[in-house]
């Protein structure tokens, strides 16, 4: 695993790892702002979806952005872009000028990653691709974790806080500037590595990432209403996001490596099948707390697992600008999930039931699993490679 100790990989890493934390902060910093000023969760939510429709704005064009500009300076262009227009909200409190802002920041943190997550994959080599892309995602969800945290802190500063929140971005600026490599995305390749050449070949990649994208939008937003409605106590409740995420955190490496040895394909197939299983258990473990505990570990783990391995997949199967391309809609499947699946099971809740948001869940991971073994059968992968 030489990748992991060169210096353009630390450098990669740790510039993302900053911008997780800015993006972090920023999302529930909005939110409080917006609190404070008497506005309602419904534009909060407008808010949130606007900074989700600028990433999916950006989704057509990705690629060839990253052709024609090059890797390393749109990453430098989308870090200095996403810190003004975050310090910028502190210039007005029109929630409108703030959904234009977010608009702008949702489309060029879209290209951010988009490319960030396509030069990890340029980075590793095949037989580490696994664990590269495990510390990649842990070391992100990491940072952007430490993201609430901080606001705690910058809050009280009224007058500076989202200045503070675009600074923070800044820091990333310097660590950029050790990279001396840049992504491979020759213009030449451009044909083949258009979004609507790309998707056929990866439908189970897309699928995989929109169900992460929902599990884990709805392990923060609407799991502690489940818990509570099975009784659990509010202090307690709360914690079972963070079971979950601790699953998702601490098992990646540990699932990359055994994807790299036993093969992706297979431990992709079966994460999926463990996350199914485990789904229908919860509501009748929720009142043990010595099953229902594991149960979450090692449920935040399987789904986790889905998605890093989602992104290996997709340095397994494209390369060049069609690299960039996959990585972009897996973002696009990134959005859409985190802002419509919420919607959904918190509307099923409130009309069919609590249990409902397992029922959204498990669809969104036996849609996966189905996607998966279509393109085993369909020899998919071969064909994409």
């Amino acid at each position: 695993m030489k990748v992991v100790l060169s210096r353009d990989f630390l450098a990669l890493i740790l510039s993302v790892a900053v911008v997780g934390l800015g993006s972090g902060a920023t999302l529930p910093l909005t939110a409080l702002a917006l609190t404070q000023a008497g506005y309602g969760t419904d534009v909060v939510g407008l808010l949130t979806a606007a900074q989700a429709g600028g990433g999916l704005l950006v989704v057509p064009i990705a690629g060839r952005i990253a052709a024609r500009c090059g890797g390393r300076e749109v990453i430098i262009g989308s870090v200095l872009i996403v810190a003004i227009a975050t310090a910028l909200m502190q210039a007005t409190p029109n929630p409108f000028a703030w959904g234009l802002l977010r608009v702008l920041c949702g489309a060029v943190l879209m290209l951010l990653f988009t490319i960030g997550e396509a030069w990890v994959n340029q980075l590793a080599d095949d037989a580490s691709r696994g664990r590269v892309i495990a510390i990649y995602a842990t070391n992100f969800t990491l940072f952007q974790m430490a993201g609430p945290v901080l606001v705690s802190q910058i809050a009280r500063f009224d007058h500076w806080r989202f200045v503070i929140c675009g600074l923070i971005f800044l820091i990333a600026l310097p660590v950029l500037s050790m990279i001396r490599s840049t992504p491979h995305a020759s213009v030449e390749h451009e044909p083949h590595g258009s979004w609507r050449r790309v998707l056929p070949q990866m439908p189970a990649l897309v699928m995989g990432t929109g169900f992460f994208a929902l599990f884990d939008t709805i392990a923060l937003s609407l799991m502690p209403l489940f818990a509570m409605a099975h009784g659990v106590a509010t202090d307690v409740a709360v914690l079972f996001a963070s079971a979950l995420l601790l699953g998702d955190t601490t098992m990646q490496f540990p699932i990359g490596w055994l994807a790299d040895h036993l093969g992706r394909e297979r431990v992709h197939i079966g994460c999926a099948v463990l996350v199914v299983l485990l789904l229908p258990l919860l509501p009748w473990a929720v009142q043990s707390p010595w099953l229902c505990w594991p149960l979450l570990y090692v449920l935040g783990a399987a789904a986790g697992a889905i998605y890093t391995l989602s992104l290996v997949a997709c340095g397994e199967r494209f390369r060049g600008v069609a690299l960039v391309s996959a990585s972009s809609l897996v973002g696009a499947s990134w959005s859409i999930a985190s802002f419509g699946g919420p919607l959904i099971a918190g509307a099923l809740m409130k009309s069919v039931g609590n249990d409902a948001l397992i029922g959204v869940v498990l669809a969104s991971a036996l849609a996966f699993l189905a996607a998966a073994v279509w393109e085993k059968r369909r020899g998919v992968v071969g064909a994409a490679s």
